[in-house]
Parts: C-alpha cells; sequence; structure tokens
C-alpha cells in the first residue's frame, strides 16, 4: 500500500521519503525526517529544542491514540522573580514578552532543557524499525556535504524584527560567534537562496550521537561539553536537569465533531483550545454560511475568541497548576459560549502572550495505516551553540510570564504553553486526517480551519491548505490579504478586522494528508506559505 509524508522542507521530506521506501514505517520516516529538518531550517528545529507527536498504531481504535510530549522545561536555577525588574511590556503580537537587553529572548540564559533528543529516540525504539544510527545518517550527510539554501530560508535571514524590543533570526545569528562562523559568508553576511550551506560539526555531533547513542546527550561526553559551556555562561540549565530529563507520556485530548473524533494535543498545548473551538462550532450549520462569507468568518472568529479566553485564563503547565480541562472542553461550556455568541454579547479575553510564530512539522502515513503528526521546535533559538557542537538551542524562556504568580509565570522544571497541536481525525475508529503545523498559537486556529475544510466543505488536501486562513485571539480578526476587503467591511461592522500584508503564511504553516475511509487513498497538502511538498510513496 501506498504511503505519503508531508513537511515544509522538500530536503527533509524526501529523506523521510527514502527511509519509507526502505523498508521503515511511519515513525521511522518521522524521525528521519525530523532529523534532516534540523540541518535544512537550523532555527526552527534542533537538537536542542523540544518535539510533541499524536501516533495512530495500525488496527488500534481511536481511543487508543498515543500522545508523547518531550517538553523544554525551565532550568532548576531559575526562580520566580528573577526578571521582575527587567520587564518591558508583552509583545503586541502576543509572541512572548519583552525584557531588557533581551535576555529571555537571545543568548544563555534564554535555554530551557532541551528534550528533543529524548523525545525522538523514544519514538524510534517504541515503536520504529530503524535503528538509531540508521536514523541520523541521512541527516549526518547533508550536514556534512551541504544543502542549497532555499528561498524560504534566506527570506527569513532577510527579515527584519517587528519591534525594536524583538530578534530578528539574523540577529540570534550575529550575537553568538560560532552561528556566526557557521551562518554567515566570508563577507558577514548570511547566506542567500542558491548558495551551498554546510555545517560539519552538526554533523561531526550527530555521528558521535549516532556511535554513542541518545543518552549520551543527556549523561555522556556530550553531555558535558554542553554542561561545560552552559555553567561558563550562567545558563539556568545544570547537570541534573539533563540527567534527570524524562519525556511525558500523555492520554491526547478528544473531542467529536459531526460524527468525527478529533485526537490531539493534551495541556498546555494547543490541542484542548482546539477541541473547544470545534465543540463550539458543532453547534451550528457552518456549511449553510458558506466558506469565508462574512457570517462564517465572524462566527468562526467568536468561537475562537471564546476558547481562547477561557485558554489565556487557565492553561498552564499540568504538572505545576490545576488546569479545568474537562470543564473547558465540555459540551456543557460549549452552551454557554453558544448562547453569548447568540446574543452579541462581548467577550474578553486575559492578556497571555505566547511563543515564537517559528517551529516545524512532518505528517506521516504509511502502508499498514500507521500515522504521525510530529511538531518539533526551537522556538525562535536562543543563537547559542556551544563551540564545536554546531546546533542552536532553543529559547523558550521567552514564553514564561516574567511576573510571578500567574499560570505561566517562571518555576523550576516547568514547561510552558504552546500552541502545539498534533492532531489525527478519525471516521470510527479509522484515521481520515492527520496534521499539524508551526506557528505558535496560530497553530491552533491554522489547523482547525484546515479540519473544516476537509470535514464541512469537502476540500481536498490541497484545497484544504491553500483556502484563505483568518485568527481571532482576542480584540481584533486578523485575516489573509487574500480575502477580499469587501468581505472584511462586512464582518467589520461587527468586529475589528485586521489583513495581514501576507497572502499565504502568517497563520501557521499547515501540512496536511487526507485518507479516503473507503478505498484508504493518500492525498496531502503542503502550506503554500511555505516551501514544503507532499510526497506518495508507492
Amino acid at each position: 500500500m501506498p504511503a505519503m509524508i508531508v513537511a515544509a522542507e522538500p530536503v527533509a521530506v524526501e529523506a523521510g521519503a527514502r527511509a519509507l521506501q526502505q523498508g521503515g514505517n511511519a515513525v521511522d520516516a518521522a524521525v528521519v525526517c525530523a532529523f534532516a529538518q534540523m540541518i535544512v531550517n537550523p532555527q526552527m528545529c534542533g537538537l536542542g529544542g523540544y518535539a510533541l507527536a499524536t501516533i495512530h498504531q495500525p488496527g488500534a481504535a481511536a481511543a487508543q491514540t498515543l500522545l508523547l510530549d518531550a517538553p523544554a522545561l525551565a532550568g532548576s536555577r531559575v526562580t520566580p522573580a528573577m526578571w521582575t525588574d527587567a520587564v518591558i511590556r508583552a509583545n503586541p503580537d502576543g509572541w512572548g514578552y519583552f525584557l531588557r537587553d533581551k535576555v529571555n529572548d537571545r543568548g544563555y540564559q534564554a535555554i530551557c532543557t532541551p528534550g528533543t533528543v529524548r523525545g525522538l529516540a523514544t519514538l524510534l525504539q517504541r515503536w520504529g524499525t530503524f535503528g538509531w544510527a540508521q536514523a541520523l545518517a541521512p541527516a549526518i550527510a547533508i550536514a556534512e556535504h551541504g544543502f542549497m539554501v532555499d528561498s524560504q530560508l534566506a527570506a527569513r535571514w532577510k527579515t527584519r524584527a517587528a519591534y525594536p524590543e524583538a530578534c530578528s533570526l539574523l540577529e540570534y545569528i550575529e550575537t553568538n560567534a560560532e552561528a556566526r562562523r557557521i551562518y554567515l559568508d566570508g563577507a558577514g553576511q548570511p547566506y542567500d537562496e542558491g548558495m551551498q550551506l554546510r555545517n560539519p560539526d552538526y554533523a561531526a555531533t550527530l555521528r558521535h550521537l549516532a556511535a554513542a547513542g541518545p543518552d549520551d546527550f543527556y549523561t555522556g561526553a556530550l553531555a558535558e561539553r554542553m554542561l561545560a559551556d552552559l555553567a561558563a555562561n550562567d545558563a539556568w540549565v545544570t547537570r541534573e536537569d539533563l540527567a534527570g530529563y524524562r519525556v511525558r507520556d500523555e492520554a491526547p485530548t478528544y473531542g467529536g465533531f459531526h460524527g468525527y473524533t478529533i485526537a490531539s494535543s493534551q495541556a498546555p498545548h494547543g490541542g484542548p483550545t482546539l477541541i473547544a473551538i470545534l465543540n463550539i462550532l458543532a453547534g451550528y450549520d457552518l456549511a449553510a454560511l458558506g466558506h469565508n462569507t462574512p457570517d462564517y468568518i465572524w462566527l468562526v472568529a467568536m468561537a475562537m475568541k471564546a476558547a481562547f479566553a477561557d485558554r489565556n485564563a487557565w492553561m498552564g503547565d499540568p504538572n505545576s497548576v490545576v488546569v479545568p480541562l474537562d470543564w473547558m472542553c465540555s459540551q456543557e461550556r460549549a452552551a454557554e459560549w453558544r448562547r453569548q455568541i447568540d446574543a452579541g454579547a462581548a467577550i474578553r479575553v486575559a492578556d497571555l502572550p505566547h511563543g515564537p510564530p517559528s517551529t516545524t512539522h512532518v505528517s506521516v502515513v504509511d502502508g499498514s495505516g500507521r500515522c504521525v503528526s510530529l511538531t518539533h521546535s526551537l522556538g525562535m533559538s536562543s543563537g547559542v551553540i556551544t563551540p564545536g557542537l554546531g546546533f542552536m538551542y532553543n529559547n523558550s524562556m521567552i514564553n514564561f510570564d516574567p511576573v510571578p504568580g500567574g499560570r505561566n509565570s517562571i518555576a523550576p522544571g516547568k514547561g510552558r504553553t504552546t500552541g502545539m497541536a498534533p492532531t489525527v481525525v478519525y471516521q470510527g475508529d479509522r484515521p481520515v486526517m492527520v496534521v499539524g503545523a508551526p506557528g505558535a498559537s496560530r497553530i491552533i486556529t491554522g489547523v482547525l480551519q484546515v479540519i473544516l475544510n476537509r470535514l464541512v466543505f469537502g476540500m481536498s488536501a490541497v484545497e484544504a491548505v491553500v483556502a484563505p486562513r483568518f485568527d481571532c485571539q482576542g480584540d481584533r480578526i486578523v485575516v489573509q490579504h487574500r480575502i477580499p476587503e469587501y468581505v472584511c467591511e462586512a464582518v467589520r461592522r461587527r468586529h475589528a478586522v485586521v489583513r495581514l500584508p501576507q497572502s499565504h503564511g502568517a497563520i501557521s504553516l499547515v501540512q496536511a494528508i487526507t485518507i479516503d475511509p473507503v478505498s484508504g487513498a493518500l492525498a496531502g497538502g503542503s502550506d503554500a506559505g511555505g516551501g514544503g511538498m507532499a510526497l506518495l510513496v508507492d
């Protein structure tokens, strides 16, 4: 039976497709692709990051969907009030908090304990068929021999930060000597499209990991090199943090919509909010409104806004705070919100800045019906590269509230909220859609609309991810530029609307696979806002 893989980086998609051609299953392909993504998209994901996967096993019921979380956790040296005097303001666009000297954004103090290596190794060990070294081999080759910088990566390195207190991707590189050495050319400029970029240090690190095993990242020689650098530069992550790191086995968040079952991520991620929005919308005839009509945009936006009102008030790391998920995702709460929406009552959303609009994702279905939806990230990267190791660490401290006492405030060993929502959609017990995206909390609203496009409007995988999208998490409905102004004018009579300069992208980059429930035929769509592709493997 055919298989399919979809992601935003063609070189990585091809590596995953080759894994499928070699007899690997969907887990093998996802892990191979993920390691290759680290090389060709080095500030969106990497060894120093975090990962989250939703998995369907062949023959399993929807209720047996698996979820593996490998989050970035605050180091044990942090204290709740350590940055209270450094606060400037929250990012107006919601991407974290601005602090003096950007200490939570770039450099060593932005780093949280990374989980990606442990997460991918666990995926492979439990459900894959490839050996560890076999899974790393394609990424090693890409890093060693180099890859052609594509237009997407080159454009990101040329994009300025939206605010003076924020960092551009280039600024992260410019503030670290190792990053400058690897990612700037002889003239001190970032590599441009069409140029060849090599990272032999990353290749050497991966080769060492392949031989020594994944535990070496946490307790071995590689850990010693990392810890010496982190300690010398006053990072929060300690030897105990690395040695004690464990993945989290969680039950997915489940929801129903028009006879379908949705299995997505657990708190503190985006799945519960996705389910809450679908619960609200299940009470309306969306098809009768018409796709992206003024009435449709307003109604779906209000459902988004309502679910984010609950998310921002209550979401947090359930290992640190009580999260009332049963109530947030209940039909009773959805009915309350429908009554408020129908009455035209105002919905007030408390401010909760969220993560950077970065990250990457891969969706895979293999010939046996196994499905993997894997999201992994560095945030926007701290820019830090330990000398000789070649990979960047995450900058996840930017996502924590620097003011003590909040649900998402800083605490040792704590995870912070994310929008990550790797999702599998079922008809009965048969998966019919595998979907996920990068894009911070707009992952939730992007994945939502692709699901609606498929389930309500019957769109193909390509049509579902290409259709114009919008987002509402507060006092504005934000729309892609392709949504006409005359539609926006009609919506604006009921709610503030802002058009983005982007026609594609900006509201996550969704990567989706659809599975025909009768024939089993696969179709894939890679978001046109990125440079990715879908590959069918016979």
